[in-house]
């Protein structure tokens, strides 16, 4: 049996590939699968040094695997940059609800906010073409909100009806205004971006409800939730 060429889904989305019937993905054999990963991965990593004009055999050799291959996945390069950004914004947004079960409302929304910062700094990579004005990329900024929208949405909520943070934030608000704290500064990383929207936190408790809950207020969450280095989810 040969590789299957022409996924049914891409790893992350969901969405189908060429050739896939609507509504009857094809599960992938696991070895393709580990390719895709592989491809992605090595993707924005290269696209992040070296642009998304990047040579495919650079990625592919950064994967592990044959020029062919990259091709057979991703016949066209708007193929694999969609699918780079669209597998970010799904881990970034899957990363809500374990922060939310893990953590304190506001403690999760710091954390998450952080997690968004990485996103950013990833998504620079990808400027170039999906600034570009391709019609292959006029889906993601759509994608970008429906996914991300709603999961910022449900930190916001449950922050606020703690008392901990101010309630008339909305979700595109905050994430278009940590995207303008996180342009790109001289000579400065993610890091610096990082500090800049723990200022932003800060600023969400003012004109916050503070009432009082069970243990909302403990000094590690609350140092934690102000931007210690410990707030960025690692």
């Amino acid at each position: 049996m040969t590789e299957n060429t022409t996924p049914a889904r891409d790893d992350s989305t969901g969405a189908a590939g060429p050739g896939a019937r609507e509504g009857a993905p094809r599960r992938l054999r696991a070895d393709a699968q580990r390719n895709i990963d592989s491809l992605l991965d090595a993707a924005k990593t290269v696209f992040g040094t070296s642009g998304v004009d990047a040579p495919a055999k650079e990625i592919a050799d950064l994967a592990g695997v044959g020029v062919g291959t990259l091709y057979r996945h991703f016949p066209q390069r708007s193929d694999l940059v969609k699918a780079v950004f669209q597998r970010e914004v799904d881990a970034c947004a899957d990363a809500a609800p374990a922060l939310a079960a893990a953590h304190e409302p506001v403690v999760a929304l710091a954390k998450w906010l952080h997690r968004y910062t990485e996103f950013l700094a990833a998504k620079r990579g990808l400027a170039t073409a999906l600034h570009s004005g391709d019609p292959a990329f006029d889906a993601l900024p759509g994608y970008f909100m429906q996914r991300l929208g709603p999961a910022l949405g449900s930190l916001l909520q449950a922050a606020a009806a703690g008392g901990e943070i101010r309630a008339d934030i909305s979700p595109k608000e905050l994430l278009y205004a940590v995207s303008h704290l996180c342009l790109p500064v001289e000579d400065e990383g993610v890091a610096y971006s990082q500090r800049m929207v723990a200022l932003l936190i800060d600023g969400l408790r003012y004109g916050a409800d503070a009432r009082p809950t069970h243990d909302s207020h403990r000094p590690k969450d609350r140092a934690r939730a102000n931007g210690s280095p410990s707030a960025d989810g690692r």
